[in-house]
């Protein structure tokens, strides 16, 4: 696994925080018309970065206020090929779009790095289809390649693992792991699962 100067959450017994909600409190909080979800649209003008420093902000500043540890989410949740093509961007854009994300995140870091202990950056991974309903199902083979794209492109910026959120089937989560150990990147799997406790 890839060797990261800051202890990761299962290695310590400190209690972590993270933010709840980005793109929910994004859409119905503060208006933005976010295309498929993606927050990341919205860090190319000003405003979209601000309003995103400032959402995760207010998480940070709960971590100073109880003095516990903080993990940094990145909203690259839609960064990935397909998604981003729908939105509009080039496939070439990929590593531009997740960069900034990450950068973003970079700069909170350093802003909040004397006052809370310590602060993770995890790349975030979503699914190649829907999030909530299986659907574009690929095989693990097919999964590895896909995500790797995302994944290389993460290992490059200063993150310290990967989540995989909103995942619906098994064969697309053994993808994401085995792209992830190619790089040598932690990596954190979250289920979507229905009211029985079952995946979709």
């Amino acid at each position: 696994m890839k060797k990261t100067k800051n202890t990761l959450p299962n290695e310590s017994e400190d209690l972590f925080l993270t933010d709840g909600g980005l793109e929910t409190t994004l859409v119905f909080l503060e208006g933005f018309d976010l295309p498929y979800f993606a927050a990341f649209d919205i860090l190319k003008d000003q405003k979209g970065r601000e309003s995103m420093k400032n959402y995760y902000s207010r998480y940070l500043k709960i971590a100073e206020k109880y003095k516990t540890n903080f993990i940094l989410e990145s909203p690259t949740w839609r960064a990935n090929p397909d998604w981003i093509e729908k939105i509009g961007y080039s496939k070439d854009s990929l590593f531009e779009l997740n960069k900034k994300a990450v950068s973003l995140l970079s700069d909170l870091k350093t802003e909040f790095s004397n006052t809370v202990k310590s602060i993770l950056v995890s790349g975030c991974i979503g699914p190649r289809g829907d999030g909530y309903v299986p659907d574009n199902c690929m095989n693990a083979e097919e999964a590895k390649q896909y995500h790797l794209a995302q994944i290389k492109v993460l290992s490059q910026l200063p993150v310290d693992f990967v989540s995989a959120l909103t995942m619906n089937y098994i064969e697309e989560v053994i993808g994401i792991v085995q792209a992830a150990e190619v790089v040598n990147l932690p990596v954190v799997i979250s289920f979507t699962v229905e009211t029985d406790g079952k995946l979709p």
